[in-house]
């Protein structure tokens, strides 16, 4: 077993055992004032998001005690998707994994401190959402790199982030125009996921698998979230369509 998995089964066992501890505590029975409305429901059911939120909760509790803003974070998530990328690129495809979860988990803790903070914004959010994009994009480039030998692959790299920018596209023009749209599945905190642990298992199946070649995990990966997110986008983009007429049609009634 190489030292990259005896790392992730350690983090994956404290991450288990976390949560019965958090099933045992009633954790989840409880109401989290910084759970946050804008973001729709996430695809693998409420107790791992609210455990997570738990999970994370030391590091949220000494931010405020340090004075750390939530801008530092947004500014951390940015630098993680970009560092992501440059590990992918080069080939250390579990660094990349890393590099995306952590910035996932930057991205969850910047918007609980200024909820906690009471200091949730306008500003706030733009910073915090474009900087998503800057974060996913980082990482993006450094997969296309990776695979840029496989035209399969990388089309279905190219075909992912552009799926992963459509659905958050989808959804900011819809409420540009007032029409709030949370629905479907492959929104940001699946993507980080499906990316981050597709980076940290792919070398492992690989060997499992007896191909030895990177990619053996991602390709499928990015194949899942290549219809995931294009198939989310299209879909967002007749739900908003109708709503608006809906919306329009009971404006010129009145």
């Amino acid at each position: 077993m190489t030292p990259d998995v005896k790392i992730l089964f350690a983090v994956l066992i404290v991450a288990f055992g976390s949560m019965v501890l958090y099933g045992w505590s009633g954790g989840s029975h409880q109401r989290d004032p910084l759970e946050s409305e804008a973001h729709g429901s996430f695809f693998l059911g409420h107790f791992l998001k609210s455990w997570f939120h738990w999970f994370v909760g030391p590091l949220e509790r000494a931010s405020l005690a340090l004075g750390v803003s939530p801008l530092f974070y947004n500014i951390l998530g940015a630098a993680f998707g970009v560092a992501a990328g440059f590990a992918f690129g080069s080939g250390h495809v579990v660094l990349g994994g890393w590099g995306v979860l952590l910035g996932g988990v930057a991205d969850v803790v910047d918007g609980r401190i200024a909820r906690a903070l009471n200091i949730a914004d306008k500003r706030g959010a733009f910073l915090d959402s474009t900087l998503d994009r800057f974060a996913e994009i980082g990482a993006f480039i450094g997969l296309a790199v990776l695979f840029r030998s496989s035209v399969f692959a990388l089309t279905l790299v190219v075909t992912a982030m552009g799926g992963s920018l459509l659905v958050s596209y989808t959804r900011a023009r819809g409420e540009s125009l007032g029409t709030v749209c949370k629905v479907g599945i492959l929104q940001r905190a699946e993507r980080l996921l499906l990316v981050g642990f597709g980076g940290l298992l792919d070398p492992t199946i690989a060997m499992l698998w007896g191909s030895g070649q990177t990619g053996t995990l991602l390709v499928p990966v990015f194949g899942v979230m290549a219809v995931g997110t294009v198939g989310t986008a299209i879909f967002r983009t007749a739900w908003i369509a109708r709503q608006l007429r809906r919306n329009w049609e009971i404006t010129n009634r009145l």
